[in-house]
């Protein structure tokens, strides 16, 4: 079984954007063009927002393109088992990091092999 990498919300936009703060290891990842990417819904959203407000230099249309013409990309959809699962990780301090978090441990329920893929990876082991 293949690992599954889930994206982070920075990690999405960096990697989008160009930006060279996007760790190596996570850059190497998302070049690859065998990795299977999943996309949580929170991530969607959140990256939306942060582009809206103009924190990053992409354009709405732009991040929606990116997203939809990569088909390695699988989306998630935030339901009430996550929403459940969410709401046991209070050592994690951001409900959006939480719901990233309870996508993969729901994901790992299921019987797929997954890893956060956060932005700042500079080399393994940091997913």
């Amino acid at each position: 079984m293949a690992i599954q990498y889930i994206i982070d919300t920075h990690t999405l936009l960096w990697y989008v954007a160009d930006d060279r703060a996007l760790g190596k290891n996570a850059g190497t990842v998302l070049d690859d063009p065998s990795s299977e990417l999943i996309l949580p819904a929170i991530v969607f959203a959140e990256a939306c927002f942060i582009v809206e407000r103009g924190k990053v230099s992409l354009s709405l249309p732009a991040l929606i393109a990116a997203i939809d013409s990569d088909e390695r990309i699988t989306f998630v959809s935030l339901d009430r088992t996550i929403i459940e699962r969410t709401i046991t990780l209070t050592a994690l301090g951001e409900m959006h990091d939480r719901q990233i978090v309870a996508t993969a441990l729901t994901l790992q329920d299921a019987g797929e092999s997954v890893v956060v893929l956060t932005e700042t990876c500079q080399e393994a082991p940091c997913l």
